[in-house]
């Protein structure tokens, strides 16, 4: 069936866009562009990320799975800053207007974007190779908003959740082996922005960042921003059973540090709001791992249990 751009929203994304509709949003989708009456006392934050078939997702994933993903990994950089999600726009290149397909993605899209309470008030379509991109909009109370810049020494780091499910889930996927490990394949189409915690951790973090290109990587842009190093102990590095019993403990390690997709929080906290923080993390019901601590000497230094040094020959995903 062939669609002109008009219909193609109208029938897979304006009817379901218009079952909840943000307070903010005076205006949704079907004008030049979308009205909104931003939150008084609340700081504004936004995001934006492209994604691309055969380059961050495989390309013959079910399209219902790549709209959950595509979502997901935006949502996770509110959840980074304690935002509360509000409203986002998409952007759909497409090599045709297949309304099967269509459908599927927008069933996705509209599982996570109504679960997280967030509106779709308007995009763009265009032909060309499958892309995805996708702005959200959240928001913080003024002045409160978690940033890379705030860790100070002494500052323990923490992690949610496991890592290197989802590094081990696209190899898995990519190897057509998808059936090997439901959980680690899950881990890397499904992930879980976290979104709870991430506003939670308002009340007690001085920094954070989602875990989208790896451990060191992304705790590196924290060290960076803040002009402090880490020590970190490998041997605390939260891993699941699943990961361990494919991969093996050690490449499972490598896999936590440097493999990505995760889309786990890493935060610091300074230790008198430590207690506070476990009662958070019941709260919650999300699993928190102690993995390190701020230091004031500059670098990201890695040792195991027995105080030894450990070296890893990747820093994480290289955007180009």
């Amino acid at each position: 069936m062939s669609l002109s751009e008009f219909e193609l929203i109208q029938h897979c994304f304006a009817e379901q866009a218009a079952a909840y509709t943000h307070p903010d949003v005076r205006l949704g989708i079907g004008d030049d562009c979308a009205i909104i009456g931003p939150s008084s006392g609340q700081d504004l934050l936004l995001t934006v990320d492209t994604l691309v078939a055969g380059v961050h997702f495989p390309e013959n994933l079910p399209p219902y799975q790549i709209a959950g993903r595509c979502l997901a990994v935006n949502l996770s950089d509110l959840a980074a800053m304690g935002a509360k999600p509000a409203w986002f726009t998409l952007a759909l290149t497409l090599p045709e207007a297949n309304e099967t397909w269509l459908r599927e993605f927008s069933r996705g899209l509209f599982a996570l974007a109504n679960s997280a309470d967030i509106s779709l008030v308007g995009g763009d379509t265009t032909r060309g190779p499958l892309s995805i991109t996708i702005q959200v909009h959240g928001y913080v109370p003024a002045g409160r908003a978690l940033r890379r810049d705030g860790a100070k020494p002494g500052d323990q780091v923490y992690v949610s959740g496991t890592l290197g499910d989802a590094g081990a889930g696209l190899k898995l996927c990519l190897a057509g082996n998808r059936e090997n490990s439901d959980f680690l394949v899950r881990r890397f189409v499904s992930p879980t922005p976290r979104l709870a915690l991430g506003q939670k951790l308002l009340e007690v973090a001085s920094a954070a960042i989602d875990i989208s290109d790896g451990l060191l990587a992304d705790l590196g842009h924290i060290l960076e921003r803040s002009a402090v190093g880490a020590e970190l102990q490998v041997d605390w590095l939260p891993l699941s059973d699943e990961l361990c019993e494919l991969v093996g403990q050690n490449e499972a390690q490598k896999l936590a540090l440097s493999a990505g997709d995760d889309y786990e929080l890493c935060f610091c906290v300074p230790v008198e709001r430590a207690a506070k923080l476990e009662l958070i993390a019941e709260q919650i019901g999300v699993t928190l791992s102690h993995i390190g601590v701020i230091t004031e000497q500059a670098g990201l230094r890695l040792i195991n249990e027995a105080g030894q040094p450990v070296t890893s020959a990747q820093m994480g995903y290289q955007h180009f």
